[in-house]
């Protein structure tokens, strides 16, 4: 009797053992890759319309609030958020930089990790004013990032770059303070400088999923 009990013992921990070193490894959880062919046709560049596969982020260089040029070697990499606010909003930007700041805190201290934010207001943030900003939203060390510069040439890069603004929007760039980029849009790039997902900056729950997905982008 024993011995029958042994043996439908055994066999029951025989299965067991093959069920689990045969069955199927979880597939790894991935992000996809955006190219201007999977985002909203009026967001994107006519000359990109087309491009399926291979959009990288372009050249840039703007200053930042410690008047440092940052360039996209600064960045590349790195993973990285992007965000278009200008300082003088009472709207979505102090509910997106307040979230933004949760970034900020929560990867601190990791070196592959960083922060930009495009004033979309260059006239009136100048460099003395984005250091102010900075300092109310607590940036510290060089990974957040408050820039400014030439107002065509933001918004062609998110034109043609981060895909946050129309391209009938870009034309009519005439009175400052009427056709701010006003997204709520976080834009979240890999090591490659590919666009890996879109956020809404506004909801903690999209910023927590964004947390997410940006380390398992530093493990990728």
């Amino acid at each position: 009797m024993n011995r029958i009990i042994f043996l439908v013992l055994f066999s029951i921990a025989g299965v067991t053992f093959t069920y689990f070193m045969t069955r199927p490894e979880p597939e790894a959880e991935t992000l996809p890759i955006i190219n201007p062919i999977d985002v909203p046709e009026d967001m994107v560049d006519p000359e990109l319309l087309r491009v399926g596969y291979g959009h990288t982020i372009g050249k840039f260089a703007f200053k930042n609030q410690d008047n440092k040029t940052i360039t996209q070697e600064d960045v590349r990499g790195k993973v990285y958020v992007v965000e278009y606010f200008f300082t003088t909003c009472k709207t979505i930007c102090p509910r997106m930089n307040a979230q933004m700041q949760r970034v900020h805190e929560k990867f601190r201290s990791n070196s592959n990790v960083k922060i930009l934010s495009f004033s979309v207001d260059p006239e009136t943030d100048s460099v003395e004013q984005l250091k102010r900003y900075a300092e109310a939203h607590n940036s510290k060390g060089n990974q957040w990032n408050f820039l400014t510069g030439k107002r065509e040439d933001i918004y062609d890069l998110a034109r043609t770059s981060f895909f946050t603004l129309k391209p009938t929007e870009a034309e009519n760039q005439g009175d400052v303070g009427s056709d701010f980029i006003h997204t709520n849009n976080f834009v979240l790039v890999d090591k490659q400088m590919r666009i890996r997902g879109y956020y809404d900056g506004t909801n903690q729950k999209d910023v927590d999923k964004m947390m997410h997905d940006m380390s398992l982008l530093l493990n990728e």
